[in-house]
């Protein structure tokens, strides 16, 4: 295989990967322009097993979306909504403490929680919304508010990032996901989500969380108007903070889905570009620890292929995604489990089902 990634031109490449050396963003230009995608997935298996063998991870998860009303209205956006917009929704705490209960019978280790940024709700909201869940369900780990929610919920209570976080954990928070992160751009945030904290305010929160020894997600919504360029500012940024921090678990490249949107016009992501961001990705971020293959953004089929290029994730049971199906995503709403394990089988790899800090729970 070495002498046919040398007749593909990607020889250097493969040297640098063998030999563990760090990839320039002249390598990840090449990379994502290079059309032998076969080429690129053998490189990123290599890192891949390299970090993570033969295994494939899941968690067993809930998603619960309490929220959709948001005043940033970012362009690429089918979820947030206007106060007075009909489909505008807000969950109580009880009503959020119902979701938590019509699944306590299923062994969900993870709480996912994100909405909108929420012009009305006080930071007193957000504290028991934490305290809610936790006394339906005190073992569980919350991940919840992203980034751009937690510079919110610092606004609201009018506190630093850090004390923010630090009440936030005290009533259960245990971890951030990567959302709002989107293209660091700040060409692309003017153009998309001009309202929205920017990126190296994004990146600060995730420093922020880090000191305090919380680990937190990141991702990059592609497939839209951003460059191969942005794309590569966007991991490099994100792998500079990790070799400052070394707080990110993981990374998920998210596909773009234009339905719905104000960006509509434009083509849904292909499997190859889909593949050929998680290759790139894995490849690029030699320092995170996971990268992720969204089986709600790019299907399940797509997702098992993704384990030989450079994936080891797959998340999860999830069990209620709203963001991504107002885009007009055609998955499931939730997988099983079972489902999970042979799919993962199917790929050739071994099932791992983690919790959100990948501790091992069981291995199939």
């Amino acid at each position: 295989m070495d002498a046919y990634i040398e007749r593909a031109g990607l020889g250097h490449i493969l040297e640098k990967v063998r030999g563990e050396e760090r990839l320039s963003l002249e390598d990840g230009i090449i990379l994502y322009n290079h059309p032998d995608i076969l080429a690129l997935g053998y490189l990123a298996n290599i890192v891949r097993e390299r970090i993570n063998g033969n295994q494939a991870f899941f968690i067993y998860n809930q998603h619960i979306n309490y929220s959709n009303i948001c005043t940033n209205l970012c362009k690429f956006c089918a979820f947030g909504r206007k106060k007075e917009d009909e489909l505008a929704y807000e969950m109580s705490v009880a009503e959020v403490q119902a979701k938590v209960r019509e699944r306590l019978d299923e062994p969900i280790s993870e709480i996912h929680m994100v909405g909108g940024i929420h012009p009305d709700l006080p930071f007193s909201y957000y504290l028991e919304l934490l305290r809610g869940i936790k006394d339906v369900r005190p073992e569980v780990h919350i991940q919840a508010f992203t980034c751009v929610e937690i510079h919110h919920l610092a606004q609201l209570a009018g506190l630093p990032v850090d004390r923010t976080l630090e009440a936030l954990v005290d009533a259960g928070l245990g971890s951030l996901p990567g959302g709002g992160a989107e293209v660091f751009s700040p060409r692309i945030r003017q153009l998309t989500c001009k309202d929205k904290l920017s990126g190296e305010g994004w990146l600060d929160v995730a420093r922020t969380a880090h000191r305090l020894g919380m680990r937190t997600n990141a991702t990059m919504l592609y497939g839209h108007i951003e460059t191969m360029e942005e794309r590569l500012e966007h991991l490099d940024a994100l792998r500079r903070t990790q070799d400052e921090t070394d707080g990110f678990l993981a990374f998920i490249p998210l596909a773009f889905h234009p339905r719905n949107t104000e960006m509509a016009q434009h083509a849904d992501t292909t499997g190859i570009s889909d593949l050929k961001n998680i290759a790139v990705s894995r490849l690029m971020l030699d320092n995170f620890p996971h990268i992720k293959a969204y089986w709600v953004m790019i299907g399940p089929k797509l997702a098992q292929v993704a384990l030989a290029f450079g994936a080891d994730d797959m998340d999860g049971t999830v069990k209620e995604e709203k963001i991504t199906h107002m885009a007009g995503a055609e998955t499931a709403q939730a997988m099983g489990h079972k489902t999970l394990i042979r799919l993962i089988r199917e790929a050739g790899r071994q099932p791992v089902q983690r919790d959100t800090l990948y501790t091992v729970l069981t291995t199939y």
